[in-house]
């Protein structure tokens, strides 16, 4: 049993990634939130539909956006109601549900996002040199490629 259990090293390691994950996250909600008005799971949405050319049926948006799949209802439906996405059912399969950007949403992510860019830039980018992003980035693309569920 004990070789499961992490070395102090890793518990280390593991203890700092938290707590700079959660302070960035934190820091860029208030930042996006009182420079933009926008929240950065609303942000997150808008900027991964961009990112998929616009539109994505809902369950695949659930799994790319930071926001919980149990929250993504609610937060599409005030996303529509606020006229920044529209929900469709999707043509091939009537149960599935695809959500869009709107013109009105792509004018808010175009407005909002250099002030969450500024903020991911300097908060993060600015701190690490290109080698130390490039090594960051593979072991958290191998972290990542691990835990995935098929």
């Amino acid at each position: 049993m004990a070789r499961e259990l992490p070395s102090a090293s890793g518990l280390d390691a593991w203890d700092s990634f938290l707590r700079a994950h959660a302070t960035l996250m934190r820091r860029l909600e208030i930042d996006l939130a009182q420079g933009t008005g926008l929240t950065l799971a609303d942000f997150d949405v808008l900027a991964q539909l961009a990112r998929a050319g616009g539109e994505l049926r809902m369950t695949d948006l659930a799994n790319r956006a930071l926001v919980s799949r149990s929250g993504m209802t609610r937060r599409v439906a005030r996303l529509v109601e606020e006229g920044l996405v529209r929900r469709a059912n999707a043509d091939a399969d009537a149960r599935g549900v695809v959500v869009a950007l709107t013109d009105a949403g792509v004018a808010r992510l175009t407005e909002t996002a250099p002030v969450h860019l500024r903020g991911v830039s300097e908060l993060f980018v600015a701190q690490l040199d290109e080698q130390e992003l490039a090594v960051l980035k593979n072991a958290l693309d191998k972290v990542t490629v691990d835990c995935t569920f098929g």
